[in-house]
């Protein structure tokens, strides 16, 4: 159990009722974690799926028991939204993430369902702000992570690990791995094609399963690198096949 155990040196001396002091102080401001608008692909007819490429924004997994923690015993999930992937949503709880800096992010969205560990998934953006070198990892890669304070309604948790980056990453179905030809695991990339600026995103890894549907995931950062709201065209390729021009 990783509950109020010490962490980083310049929050070992911040006392619970400062914490809940600036947490309050930036929830009465309000903030926005919500997912920018997904940017869909045409289906190039011999695709079996449409392509879907979604900006994912900072968001938190939680385990039950830290639900519980944050939220007060017996809490459970409630459902704001659907997510695209079946059995995945948006739930209304939030959470404040603390770094060692002071400072914070709050009201990051809590995504369900539960998981066996809590997970932090943030952009390079977020972690410069919070102090923290955020690693690169694919979800559940937690091994030698940062931690951070996650603030509740209810109480508080110190984690000692669990933040990342989320690597950039396209969900798959069987289908689609035929279509594309590739395997759980390799790396495919993504064309972006704007006007006045073409960008191509490396380094997707490929997430497979039986009931998944065709979907890339970026976070904010590049979202925005790319402009990809103002996308024309957005192509998956794998990496041989790029023609960059």
């Amino acid at each position: 159990m990783s509950v109020m155990s010490p962490a980083a040196d310049s929050l070992a001396d911040v006392s619970r009722v400062e914490i809940e002091a600036l947490v309050r102080a930036a929830l009465s401001q309000g903030s926005s974690t919500e997912s920018s608008p997904a940017v869909a692909a045409p289906c190039d007819g011999a695709a079996p799926n449409p392509l879907i490429v979604n900006v994912s924004a900072r968001h938190v997994h939680l385990s039950p028991e830290h639900l519980e923690l944050l939220y007060g015993p017996g809490a459970e999930l409630e459902v704001d939204r659907e997510l695209y992937q079946s059995g995945y949503f948006a739930a209304r709880q939030t959470v404040a993430v603390v770094g060692p800096r002071r400072r914070m992010l709050p009201e990051v969205r809590v995504l369900g369902p539960c998981r066996g560990a809590t997970q932090v998934e943030l952009s390079l953006t977020d972690g410069i702000f919070l102090g923290l070198d955020l690693p690169v990892r694919i979800s559940g890669d937690l091994e030698g992570t940062p931690g951070c304070l996650l603030v509740g309604p209810h109480g508080s948790v110190e984690l000692e690990s669990g933040l990342i980056r989320a690597m950039r990453h396209v969900h798959m179905g069987p289908s689609d791995l035929i279509h594309y030809g590739v395997e759980a695991g390799e790396a495919m990339q993504l064309r972006i094609e704007s006007s006045g600026c073409t960008s191509v995103l490396e380094g997707l890894v490929v997430r497979a399963g039986e009931e998944i549907r065709l979907e890339v995931h970026i976070d904010t950062d590049e979202g925005n690198a790319v402009n990809l709201s103002a996308a024309d065209r957005v192509l998956l390729q794998k990496a041989a096949e790029c023609a960059c021009h």
